[in-house]
Order: C-alpha cells, then structure tokens, then sequence
C-alpha cells in the first residue's frame, strides 16, 4: 500500500514542478478540444482503436440529439446489450440500465477517470447528477471486464465519460424544453472562450422538473457545472465542479398487476394514509390520502482537478477528486409497530408516523497515470486511492399520539469507512503494423469496514433490538487481462481473456439476514471474460460481430427480493455463467438516410441452482440449470437516421426479451418481453442575431405499447399455500418533449 501512495504523490508533485517551470506558450486552439476530450479520460477509456475490447462510442451530435432533458441511461440504451429503467414512466428521475443483464451495481461509470458509482452501493444514481448528458463531451460504453476501471470491477461493463470541452471562442447557448406530463427543463450556458495566457471559463445551470406518468412521480433537479481552465503546447490544467440538487417522490414499491387492474397503470400507494376525509377511495371502501413530502433528497457536488503534461513520447495526468454529498428520505408509515423504533417512550403499539432516514458522505482521492508511446510500443502506468466516509442514521418527526419528548434521538445509527487503491501496468505492443499484443495486470486493494446499528429490527424472546452491523473486511484482487487484435484494410479481428473481482455491497452484508436463516456473510466474486469480435468498416458498410463467454464463480445474483429502500437482495451462487453472441450493423444508404442495427443473443444460467431462501417454496432443491434473474435471452435494436439539410429525424425500435424476477423462472415473478418505438426530430437553422437555432421534439413510445421496464417480485408460502408477490414500474404511452436551443 506504501508504494502506491507514494507513487501517487511522486507523480503528483512531478505535474505541479513541470507546470512551475514552465513558460507561456502559444496556444494552439485548435488542439484544444483533442486534448480535453481524450488526454483527461486516458487513464480508463479505449483510446486505440486496435485494442482488443468490445466497446461502443456515442458522437456528439447523438449526444446533442437527446439532450432535451431525459437521463443518461435513455442515451445508452442506443447502445448494443444495453437496456434502460425507469420508475417515474418517462426517463427522468429514478432511472437506470443493465448492460448484458448486469446491474447498475456492476456497471463501472467514471467521468473523467473519476468512478462515479456510490463505494458503499456501487449504484450509480443519474439524477444525484442531474442533465450529464448536456455536461458530457464524450461516452464510450465497454461491453465485459474492458480495461483497468477506478472504483468497483466491471462485472457487465463500463460507461467512461469526459466532461464537455471548453470552447475557444465566446458563446453559449440556451435551452427550453417542455412536453407531456408538465415536463420541462431549462439550462443556459456561458462559455468565454480562450482569455489571455491560454485560460478558458465555463459554466452551465440546468432546471429539469416534472409531474411523472406515475401518480405523484414528480421530479425536480437542479444542477450547475463550472470549469476552469490553463491550455499550454505541452501542459494543461483543468478545475472542474459539477452536481446539483435533486428531489423525487418516493415511487420505488411499484404497483401489483391487481391494482393495476383496479387503479390503472398509474397508481401506486407510497405515503398513503387512511382518513375519513380522504380524496381517494379503495376498492373496499376505504377512504385515503398521500403525504405530499414522501420523497428522496439529495445535494451532490463533484470537483475536480484534472493535470496533464506532455513533452515527446511521454505522457502523464493526474486527478485530484473530491465529491460530497448529503441526502434524507422523507417517509410516511402507517400503523408502523413502534416496538421497532427503539427511541420512543410509548406503551402504544402501533402509530401512524413520519420518519427520515438520512446519509452524509465524503469521498476523495487521486488519480494517476503516466503513458509513453511510439509508433510499437504503448505503455502505461496508473494507479488510484480514494477514502470514503459515510454515517447512516434516523429520525422521527412525528409519531401520532406521542409528545415531542416522547421521541428521542435517533432509532439506527452507523458509519462506514472504505479506502480504495489500486495500481496497473498496460503494455500495447506491435509486433507489425497490423499485428497488437495488448496486456495489463491490475492489483486492487479495498478496506471496508461498517458498525453501528441498522434501520432493521430485530424480534426476539428478550424483546426488540436494532440490528447490529460489524463488517470488516480486506479484500485483495489481483485483475489480469491479455489480448491480441489483427487490423488491415478496414478489417479488425481480436481476442481476449480478462479476469476481475468484486466485493459485496453494502446491502449484500446488512440485508442478508432477510433471507439467510444462518449467520454466513456474502462472498466476493470473480469473473473471467472472454471475447472474440471482428469488424468490418467499408465507406458506407459496417458490420461487426462479438461472441462473449463470462464465468462467474461466486457472483452475486438478485433473489427478486428488495429491502426497504429499494435494494436488490443478492445472494451468492457458485457457478454461473453469461454467454452470446452480439451483432452490429450499418449502412449508409445515402448521404441522407443510415440504417443500423444491433442484436444480442444470449445464455445466462446458474449451473445447478439450489433455492436457498427459506420462505421460498422450493427452499433447499436442486432445480438444475436455472435463467439469472433480470437477464432477457434477446436484446435488439434498429436504428435510421435521417439527416438532409437542416432537418434531422431519428427513430429507434427496441425490443427486450422475457426476464424473471427470481432465479426459479416463475412464470408469474417476471417481466414481459416488450418492443417500444420512440423518434427524435430536429431543424437546425442560423440566424442573424445567433449563430445556430435547434427545434426538436421526441416522441417517446410512438406506438403507445403498454409495457413495464423493470419490476421485483418473491414467493412464499404461508399456511401450505404458495403466494407470489410480483410489482411492475409501468411505462407511459405515447409522450413527446420539445425543445429550442440557441447557440450565440
């Protein structure tokens, strides 16, 4: 650990010595942008095209197309094997993706080389930082194990971003936006262009709110992003900090299928209350109402300082990060048994009440990497070290019947402290022209360690307690990855080995006890990934193939099961496996129209799967090769883009394979196959008094399919009678949003 520290510091001070030394330069402002978006992201993404990954990129003007307001994961659903979620019905709020049936807790996403996933969840959470697709200036989605990634492994893939590169010239641009279900964003953006002595400044704020399709889905995101920069011939430094504030009600329980059938698509009961006097009446008569202030609350900034230096062959960056954050839900819980809130002095046994469950987080820490290239050999170094802190604990407000001084204090309360490090050595060697040897090791440390007491009660013959929480865990991953590519004449062949590791989330420790009858902790996983792709690129064809053979020993697999604030419930199984076959192709029919497609078929199993949830009604059998949960067998794509003049038309079909909830493949705990349209219009014109005008309008669900993008669900059984619980997250029908951006 004392190596790579030091080596972190070293390389540090090195970047800070040569900027002092250094004289002003003239710039050349044409190298402004290629430097922003490549050197700044060198450290985790694909910058060679003849590395042996499979990987997508998404171009700026994609990126500008859907930029009118909805979450990142809308964007990377255009890309091969990815699906996306959503909760509220339209894109925006609680949303996310599956990349070949992996979870967002498997899906590794930096920005600018800094990991962005939450180091307690490994989730990332798009709406923590609201409207990146505007910030963004680059993605590249990584299909497998890809290349060495700071923060959790890979287990599906990776999603590396850069930050919008800072613009030469003076301008900006402002955007409105407003469509179906009082969906509206607003963002101005001001850029000054290159100052005196190579310095840039750069900022962005962004409004992005809506009501939801889903009852009381409402969303409200407020966001800003600042940059300032120095631009020299040979040296480079950019500070940036970007986040917001977000609030969501609370829709993450979903909806049955019978309330569904008696309420409509759009109900779900998250803050209801019985009252006399209530709005709203239940099938049986029942009259209720809903707490307005049933919602997650979250502040999020992100900062960075992002070094870079050249000067012949040599290469080296570094990154200092820093990201806060501070968030709370607000919940109404009636008829709540208050023997599990441990704070209250009561002889009452159940209340309605409002509780908050609040988080503080810290999380900082450097990377760096130093890169040497010539015309055979490209190597690099890097490594990483962050520290993340992060007290959990609840509150009460109000507890009906009780007194102020009947509540004290908090009824959970713990902490959590990881350290993270990690140092990799990257070798691309040409053995001809045509002809790359690719190998990296990767050697990872994690410290993690959790203690206190849990939100989750414990009933025993003594009485109530708070669960208590003791994790303290070292893990030592060592990551190897070797490849070969073979590339002539428009015509690339590669192949690849990667091994990774993962440790468990936070919920796979504290929420264990909801479905293990003993006292075993999870283990952490190990993939090997093996991919073998060819491509083809013509003037007006592309196609492309890529098989994949993922072995998991130990991966952690979703039970279908969710604790109370929405996490999966995971649990270990031995041997498991992903496997398919991923298809890509495009052409270019005319200067005016391009046709593209992408399809991926695949195998997901669980090699002799032994049901161990003991309320399940198959607990302790052997049900042989089962389907993963949540992994859909089919996943394709078809794509034509029109573009003449001005006038820009885009429309996308997907289509998403059945997925089960459980690892049983009930038929009844899973999600229907579905195939849903949406279509992107533009006109982009210049005027006098700008320099560029853009209306736009998409159109979302054009053909109104009556379908969920996610769900949970688990059986029990309960007097000899099995019962399945299954809930949905509905998506809304037809829906647009338009936009006008001005670019001055």
């Amino acid at each position: 650990m004392k190596r790579i520290f030091c080596f972190l510091a070293l390389q540090l001070l090195l970047c800070g010595s040569l900027s002092a030394q250094h004289a002003a330069p003239i710039v050349d402002t044409t190298r402004i942008y290629e430097v922003d978006l490549v050197e700044v992201n060198a450290h985790v993404g694909v910058t060679r095209k003849d590395t042996p990954v499979a990987y997508s990129n998404l171009d700026t003007e994609t990126i500008v197309r859907n930029s009118y307001g909805t979450d990142m994961p809308t964007l990377l659903a255009l890309t091969p094997s990815v699906i996306a979620t959503n909760e509220t019905g339209i894109g925006i709020g609680s949303t996310a993706i599956r990349l070949r049936g992996s979870d967002a807790t498997r899906i590794n996403v930096t920005i600018n080389g800094v990991a962005m996933n939450n180091p307690d969840s490994h989730s990332m959470y798009w709406y923590d930082t609201p409207d990146l697709v505007s910030s963004v200036g680059s993605v590249q989605v990584q299909r497998g194990a890809g290349v060495s990634t700071n923060g959790s492994g890979a287990f599906g893939g990776s999603v590396a971003m850069t930050s919008d590169a800072l613009s030469t010239t003076f301008g900006g641009s402002a955007s409105l936006s407003y469509g179906s279900y009082n969906t509206n964003k607003q963002a101005l953006h001001l850029s000054s262009g290159l100052l005196g002595g190579g310095w840039f400044i750069d900022g962005r704020l962004t409004h992005i709110g809506s009501d939801g399709y889903i009852d009381r889905g409402s969303t409200d995101l407020k966001s800003y992003m600042a940059q300032v920069g120095y631009y020299g011939s040979d040296f480079n430094i950019k500070f940036l900090s970007f986040g917001g504030v977000a609030k969501t009600y609370l829709t993450y329980n979903g909806v049955s299928r019978e309330d569904m059938r008696l309420y409509g698509r759009r109900y779900h009961n998250s803050g209801q209350y019985v009252t006399s006097d209530g709005p709203f009446t239940l099938a049986d008569g029942t009259k209720v109402a809903y707490y307005d202030d049933q919602t997650d609350n979250y502040i999020q900034s992100n900062n960075q300082l992002v070094i870079n230096y050249h000067t012949g062959k040599w290469r080296l960056s570094s990154t200092l990060f820093y990201t806060y954050g501070y968030g709370y839900y607000n919940q109404y819980k009636g008829d709540a048994w208050l023997a599990g809130y441990t704070n209250l002095r009561s002889s009452i046994e159940q209340a309605d009440l409002i509780r908050h469950k609040m988080m503080l987080s810290h999380n900082g820490g450097i990377n760096a990497l130093v890169r040497y290239d010539t015309k055979q050999l490209s190597l690099k170094i890097g490594g990483s070290y962050s520290y993340y802190n992060s007290p959990h604990w609840g509150t009460l407000s109000w507890v009906d019947g009780l007194a102020s001084q009947d509540v004290e204090g908090r009824w959970y309360d713990n902490d959590v402290v990881k350290h993270d490090a990690n140092i990799f050595l990257s070798a691309d060697y040409a053995i001809i022209p045509q002809l790359h040897l690719f190998g990296e090791v990767q050697y990872r440390f994690v410290d993690y360690r959790a203690w206190g007491t849990n939100d989750n009660a414990i009933w025993g013959d003594e009485g109530v307690t708070m669960q208590p929480i003791n994790v303290d865990k070292e893990y030592h991953f060592l990551n190897p990855r070797l490849g070969i590519s073979y590339s002539s004449q428009g015509h690339k062949a590669f192949a690849s080995v990667a091994v990774a590791h993962r440790e468990p989330t936070r919920s796979d420790f504290t929420d264990r006890y909801m479905f293990a009858e003993d006292e075993t902790e999870p283990n952490p996983e190990r993939l090997v990934d093996f991919e073998l792709g060819y491509d083809y690129t013509a003037d007006r064809v592309a196609l492309g193939i890529n098989l994949y053979y993922m072995l998991y020993h130990n991966q952690l697999v979703a039970t279908g099961m969710v604790n109370d604030g929405d996490d999966a419930l995971n649990t270990n199984v031995a041997h498991s496996y992903r496997r398919g076959v991923e298809l890509m192709a495009s052409w270019r029919v005319a200067k005016w129209l391009t046709l593209s497609a992408n399809a991926t078929l695949s195998q997901n199993k669980i090699r002799d799967y032994v049901d161990e949830l003991p309320k399940s009604p198959t607990y302790g059998e052997n049900l042989g090769d089962m389907t993963i949960s949540y992994s859909p067998s089919v996943i394709g794509s078809l794509i034509a883009d029109f573009h003449v003049a001005g006038f820009s038309a885009q429309w996308h079909t997907q289509y998403v394979g059945k997925q089960y909830f459980t690892n049983n493949e009930i038929e009844s705990l899973s999600l229907d196959a579905y195939c849903v349209t949406n279509l992107n219009l533009g006109y982009t014109f210049k005027t006098k008094q700008s320099q560029e005008v853009r209306l736009g309008i998409s159109v979302n669900n054009l053909f109104s399919t009556l379908y969920e993008s996610n769900g949970y669900g688990y059986s029990y059984m309960w007097d000899g009678v099995r019962y399945d619980e299954a809930f949905y997250f509905p998506q809304a029908p037809i829906n647009c949003l338009a936009n006008v951006t001005v670019n001055f």
